[in-house]
């Protein structure tokens, strides 16, 4: 336990190594980092949750009378639109409400199906073996190949921009590097004695999967979908800004982005606050996700 001496008046006194020391630092980094990214996403779940209750204001309706008011802390601003309107004259924080709820819910849904399409792949490839593995991971391969962003638009714009096609879209463009990740763990978990165990006295292969391998992916899989839902937050918010994702007027935070980006110098913050909600939800979803990867990875914990 004691990993260094060290001489201190004549005697000899214990103190903490490097190795202690790096593993008090990661049991500190494990208690302490997940509290502000949870908390984070917590109140954007709320805002999008109740966003009826927290605005009187139409996500949609214009309002000609009411065009570019800045935020309320500003000079021309009133606390009615506490941060402004846009170009038209539609409430910020009224679309900044119900824009969480279509990108958080977008970036949910396309993970539901990224990890069912995933989990299937990655279980049948690492459990199976053989042929059936090398023709399902060059498929793969090949998807993780393609640029995710440039062919999220084509499809897009071919099957036309809406909420459902956005979500089949991008769960489609997610789930190879899901299935990596579980066919590595599959790989691993066929070897184990209990399987071949189950294996050596005749139990269903589908039955072996279901009852040991994929329980024990489940830590994989949790870790996987935090750090991928953020990267999915903002690939819809990247092809609504390019057209190919949620179409105007419905809110979304990459629309808002797209409505304010000819208007910096005169309605800087249409476009400011909904890239910082993204910035925020992104950034606490991959903290999350690492925090996950350290406590879950046995290659991170005490040996």
């Amino acid at each position: 336990m004691v990993a260094g001496y060290r001489e201190n008046t004549g005697l000899l006194t214990s103190v903490p190594g490097p190795a202690r020391i790096g593993r008090k630092a990661h049991r500190r980094r494990l208690k302490l980092a997940p509290g502000l990214p949870i908390a984070v996403l917590i109140v954007f779940a709320g805002l999008a949750i109740f966003a009826p209750l927290l605005t009187s204001y139409s996500p949609t309706t214009q309002n000609l009378g009411t065009v570019l008011i800045p935020p309320a802390w500003t000079a021309k601003g009133t606390t009615a639109h506490l941060l402004g309107t846009d170009s038209f004259g539609i409430d910020v924080f009224t679309r900044l409400l119900y824009g969480a709820r279509v990108s958080m819910s977008i970036g949910l849904f396309s993970m539901l199906i990224a990890v069912v399409i995933g989990t299937l792949i990655g279980v049948a490839a690492g459990f199976l073996g053989g042929w059936v593995d090398s023709v399902l991971m060059r498929f793969t391969d090949v998807m993780l190949a393609l640029p995710k962003l440039l062919v999220g638009l084509v499809i897009a714009i071919v099957i036309g921009p809406s909420y459902g096609n956005l979500i089949l879209v991008l769960g489609f463009l997610t789930w190879p590097r899901i299935a990596r990740l579980v066919r590595g763990d599959s790989l691993a978990i066929r070897q184990t004695e209990y399987v071949r165990y189950s294996m050596a006295i005749g139990v269903l292969k589908p039955l072996v999967c279901a009852k040991h391998v994929i329980p024990n992916i489940l830590s994989t899989l949790l870790v996987a979908t935090t750090l991928e839902v953020g990267s999915v937050i903002l690939t819809e918010a990247s092809l609504s800004f390019l057209g190919a994702g949620i179409p105007s007027p419905q809110p979304s935070w990459g629309t808002m982005i797209a409505d304010g980006q000819g208007m910096m110098a005169t309605g800087w913050w249409i476009s400011l606050f909904p890239g910082l909600c993204i910035g925020a939800v992104v950034i606490s979803c991959n903290t999350l996700g690492d925090w996950l990867r350290d406590k879950y990875d046995p290659r991170t914990k005490d040996t």
